[in-house]
């Protein structure tokens, strides 16, 4: 097996550096050729993953490296509640609204994962690491230890959910005719997560707010059925 660079394996911040390095090689990306599937988040994981391999650098050695990032993960999540707070009006006016639709995106979320795993026969270790895929991965992780799933995928799983439906997003919603702010957060909230929400607030500063609530909601709802769902298969 190749050693990986000495100066490589002992560099502090280097999966920072090679992190961010990657996300704006693909923001770069993204702006030039405005290609809704080069995503610069996905982008940015192939990247890192095609250094690491090139380099033969283990993942543990990375991510030991990049251990600033996911620090940041929870606190990033939680400043999602600055529009929320700046767009509380219209969330009491929509209140009813905004339970209805995280309640169906958090069931029908569910129930999707429970019906794939009986069709395809998973073992139940995987089933649960499947159940928290629409929830932010700061919250997922917490759900997917808890019902003895794997971390790593769950996490994998997570960042793929997001992305995919940060892609899909406006096209999907205008194939259905969903023009309300309102609706169209909650949406990709319920869905796609934070990373969603960051596609949300670039349709505008109402599905923004809507979609960080979403976040909050469904993590919380899926904290207290996941559990439930667990017992199933």
């Amino acid at each position: 097996m190749t050693t990986p660079p000495a100066w490589l394996t002992e560099a502090t911040y280097f999966g920072v550096l090679a992190s961010i390095a990657a996300y704006a090689l693909g923001v770069w990306l993204r702006r030039v050729t405005r290609c809704a599937w080069l995503n610069p988040l996905l982008v940015a994981v192939v990247l890192v993953i095609v250094v690491l391999k090139a380099c033969h650098l283990p993942y543990a050695t990375y991510n030991r490296s990049a251990s600033l990032i996911t620090y940041l993960l929870t606190p990033s999540t939680i400043c999602l509640a600055v529009p929320l707070y700046q767009q509380l009006a219209l969330l009491r006016r929509h209140k009813w609204a905004v339970v209805a639709g995280t309640l169906t995106g958090v069931l029908s979320s569910l129930c999707i994962i429970v019906l794939l795993s009986a069709l395809l026969h998973l073992d139940h270790t995987s089933y649960v690491t499947f159940l928290p895929k629409s929830i932010t991965t700061a919250i997922g992780i917490g759900v997917a230890t808890e019902l003895g799933g794997r971390v790593p995928i769950a996490v994998a799983v997570i960042i793929l959910t997001g992305i995919l439906g940060s892609i899909v997003a406006e096209k999907w919603l205008a194939l259905l005719r969903i023009t309300h702010p309102v609706a169209r957060g909650i949406a990709l909230g319920s869905s796609a997560h934070a990373i969603g929400t960051a596609k949300a607030m670039e349709m505008g500063a109402v599905e923004g707010s809507m979609s960080s609530l979403s976040i909050v909601v469904c993590g919380v709802c899926t904290v207290v059925l996941a559990p439930l769902f667990a017992a199933w298969l």
